[in-house]
């Protein structure tokens, strides 16, 4: 399998950690997985903040639940663009996302960036930041 291909497939897999449809938890451990232990996490906006992999995890652990707040979500790339040099990569995408917040509908959208590095075990996310859409 190509790098391109196996970052996709970790982006796919990170993406769908946080899929709770059908009233499952989401797979939020999956995330421990995917990505290094001390990767850097940053939300850009509309608030600033920043978390190592645990901080970002157990918040969404309870959003997620089943009887959580967030239900029958789910969050896709619609697009992105790859950069690979040896072993770092940058993806850079759009995504979009939907679920029922406190039971009402909720979409929303926004920016990715991801940086990857080769590991013995393979692709893994080194850091990740986004920036929802107002």
């Amino acid at each position: 399998m190509s790098s391109k291909a196996e970052i996709d497939v970790v982006t796919a897999e990170f993406f769908g950690a946080f899929d709770n449809r059908g009233g499952g938890p989401a797979d939020l451990d999956r995330i421990r997985r995917l990505v290094l232990p001390r990767a850097v996490i940053t939300v850009t906006g509309p608030q600033f903040t920043v978390w190592t992999v645990d901080e970002f995890i157990e918040p969404r652990r309870l959003l997620l639940a089943p009887g959580g707040r967030l239900a029958e979500f789910s969050e896709w790339e619609t697009s992105e663009w790859t950069e690979i040099a040896g072993g770092i990569a940058s993806r850079f995408g759009e995504y979009r996302k939907s679920g029922l917040l406190d039971g009402k509908p909720f979409e929303g959208a926004g920016t990715k960036t991801i940086q990857f590095v080769r590991t013995p075990e393979g692709w893994r996310i080194a850091a990740f930041a986004w920036h929802d859409q107002p």
